[in-house]
């Protein structure tokens, strides 16, 4: 039971056989020696949002002073959290990982070490905030042992139509670089997987603290000063591990008004009744009725706005960046086309959260549609 409960949990299994068949690609063989030689690099990149503002990004350095790390109890829990919103400025694009954590997630894909570092992305680095009307916030927690930056696309993407998105790092969860060095992933051998998710939660209600203003910012006041947020539209949603502590969080915290879960089993699973509104998007085969149980119960206690999608041809990470860098890279993590997977994915979780923090409707949350073909609605 627990080594099925570890596979749902990090769920890299198959696409690090993909990834480890597409780094191999990137080689090739002497023509008169038969030794492997490198093969030119692919240029990866983050695909361009699809609004009509440009995007900055700020990273922010978070310390919960007085509140233990479960992983390092003599230590303050500490978080990296990834801000995207939109600008009017220019200038150089921020990384999408840094070489420290490209090294660590790579050699969890089994994929060159320095090949995240390399990705492009679409977000000035440091730049001013717009100015403007108070924006929309979503809040989003990555998969376990899976970098903040995994969902960089779709937080371009919502920033690019005018929502601030904050991604978070979970220290000692997954590989994230601090301004004075890189932690690695020491939960990831724990087998009280459970345990995470509140945590998670803790973490989540903590950084709305902080972005609100209700908890000193420290060094990041500020910017956040500059960043005006409206605090009663606010979404949280995540992959894998990070969607199950989304429901988790708004459970805990009312101040989250809608919530999304990317293929993630319901970890520590809260069963009281969720009156705001929740949308689950599964992968082809983990998201069906009857394949996870916990799905099952947590879609039983949903009382408010509700969705279970699945998705044809997908698998575990197909919502993350995962699956468009590995169509540039030429690997294919999943049966659908990885780019049109990332079209599918953004198309999505922007009609959610345009839906509910904008009164925005729109018919592809609706029920089974031509626009998108391979996602599959339930009710069970």
């Amino acid at each position: 039971m627990i080594h099925h409960r570890r596979r749902a949990l990090l769920g890299t299994t198959a696409l690090a056989a993909a990834a480890a068949a597409g780094a191999l690609a990137l080689t090739g063989a002497h023509a008169e020696t038969g030794e492997p030689e490198p093969a030119p690099r692919p240029d990866l990149a983050i695909v361009e949002p699809s609004g009509p503002l440009a995007t900055g990004t700020t990273a922010l350095h978070l310390v919960d002073e007085g509140r233990e790390d479960q992983w390092v109890p003599d230590e303050d829990r500490e978080l990296m959290v990834t801000m995207w919103y939109p600008t009017e400025e220019e200038g150089p694009t921020a990384p999408y990982m840094t070489a420290e954590e490209s090294a660590l997630f790579g050699a969890q894909l089994e994929v060159p070490p320095d090949l995240l570092a390399s990705v492009g992305t679409n977000s000035v680095s440091g730049a001013e905030p717009l100015a403007g009307d108070p924006m929309p916030l979503v809040v989003l927690s990555p998969g376990f042992s899976f970098p903040r930056a995994t969902l960089t696309g779709v937080a371009e993407e919502l920033a690019s139509r005018g929502y601030a998105v904050a991604a978070v790092g979970h220290n000692y969860e997954a590989p994230i670089s601090f301004p004075d060095r890189t932690t690695e992933c020491l939960a990831c051998t724990t087998e009280d997987i459970d345990s995470v998710v509140p945590g998670r939660a803790e973490d989540l209600s903590f950084v709305l603290d902080v972005l609100t203003g209700e908890r000193e910012a420290g060094a990041h006041e500020d910017f956040l000063d500059g960043l005006d947020l409206d605090a009663e539209r606010v979404a949280v949603g995540g992959h894998s591990i990070g969607g199950a502590s989304s429901h988790r969080v708004m459970l805990a915290d009312d101040r989250f008004d809608a919530g999304f879960n990317l293929d993630g089993t319901f970890f520590a699973l809260d069963r009281h009744k969720l009156d705001r509104p929740f949308m689950m998007i599964g992968a082809a085969e983990h998201g069906l009725p009857g394949e996870d149980e916990t799905w099952t119960k947590a879609w039983k206690h949903l009382d408010g706005w509700k969705r279970w999608i699945t998705v044809d041809g997908t698998t575990h990470s197909s919502m993350t960046d995962l699956a468009p860098l590995g169509a540039q890279a030429g690997i294919a993590t999943q049966e659908l086309d990885g780019l049109y997977c990332d079209r599918l994915s953004r198309a999505h979780l922007t009609a959610f959260v345009d839906e509910h923090l904008r009164g925005v409707e729109d018919p592809i949350l609706d029920g089974p549609n031509g626009t998108w073909p391979e996602t599959r609605f339930h009710n069970p």
